[in-house]
């Protein structure tokens, strides 16, 4: 099968994307982290991937895309919809334990590590720009979480864990990306999680409330849409462009903070998210001119 897209054809377009759908992943995070209080993660999982499956499915239906189990990527996409799974359930499981301001630094590793995989497994041409926006990116994300003491090591190990899963994916998502459609890897991945999550129901499930089932239905939507976004985002960009746009999640999530419970930012969040957006926008400028330059 030929390429859906040419791949590093408009990196802008990629980078608007992702950024639009990292912004709807930090209100799936908010909304999570308001319903693991009261539900387990694999019910929230369930339910959340279930409403994603569905939008996958009409999506795939409207643009005749060939049906899932004649794709010749079964394996690809089995192995990154395995490795999000466990990144999803680490994560939010280790946040229990936790504060934010560890977890967060520790998880926000993983644009680094997608880089590093993207150079690896795609042989990616990294630029002295993108190594710059990562690192700057990522040192922002230190110093807005302003992360204290020392976490209990298997809490911390697994939110490292979940980081690399999640960097794994998105390299993946890149690979995949040049021979199939967005919504056959929404498809493949939510129907993973609906087989794995739905499979542990019987012993977790609690029948939600009117707000419960407000929130995990409204998650799913909101999710779904976030990876339609991201998953065009890499056909259009390579990872090592898009790494750093990740770092905006981060922002988004103190604005969250703020909206729904209050949380005033304190002065080092502010410096660190001047860094944050300082790295985005100027790999957004590179971009830019690199494409002017190329066109010229």
């Amino acid at each position: 099968m030929p390429p859906l897209t040419p791949p590093d054809s408009r990196p802008l377009t990629g980078i608007a994307l992702a950024s639009v759908g990292y912004c709807l992943f930090a209100i799936q995070d908010a909304a999570v982290k308001w319903l693991v209080a009261s539900y387990e993660v694999p019910q929230i999982l369930f339910l959340r991937s279930v409403v994603i499956l569905v939008v996958g499915m009409a999506i795939a239906w409207r643009q005749g895309q060939p049906p899932i189990w004649q794709s010749r990527n079964k394996w690809a996409l089995t192995s990154r919809g395995l490795l999000l799974l466990v990144a999803w359930l680490s994560f939010y499981n280790a946040s229990r334990y936790l504060g934010l301001a560890d977890l967060t630094t520790m998880y926000f590793g993983a644009p680094v590590m997608a880089v590093v995989l993207s150079i690896l497994i795609l042989k990616e041409k990294v630029s002295v720009a993108r190594w710059l926006a990562v690192i700057a990116g990522f040192f922002g994300v230190i110093v807005a979480a302003d992360p204290s003491g020392r976490p209990d090591f298997l809490p911390a190990a697994m939110v490292l864990f979940a980081a690399f899963c999640w960097a794994w994916g998105t390299v993946l998502i890149r690979l995949i990306n040049r021979s199939e459609s967005t919504a056959n890897q929404m498809i493949a991945t939510s129907g993973l999680f609906v087989l794995v999550c739905g499979a542990a129901l019987p012993f977790i499930w609690r029948t939600p409330d009117a707000l419960g089932w407000g929130l995990m239905l409204g998650l799913g939507l909101v999710s779904g849409i976030a990876q339609y976004l991201l998953y065009e985002g890499y056909r259009y960009a390579p990872a090592s462009a898009l790494a750093p746009v990740e770092y905006t999640g981060l922002v988004w999530a103190f604005i969250y903070g703020y909206l729904l419970w209050q949380d005033v930012p304190k002065p080092h969040v502010f410096a660190g998210a001047a860094l944050i957006v300082a790295a985005s926008l100027g790999l957004v400028w590179w971009e830019a001119r690199a494409a002017r330059l190329r066109t010229a």
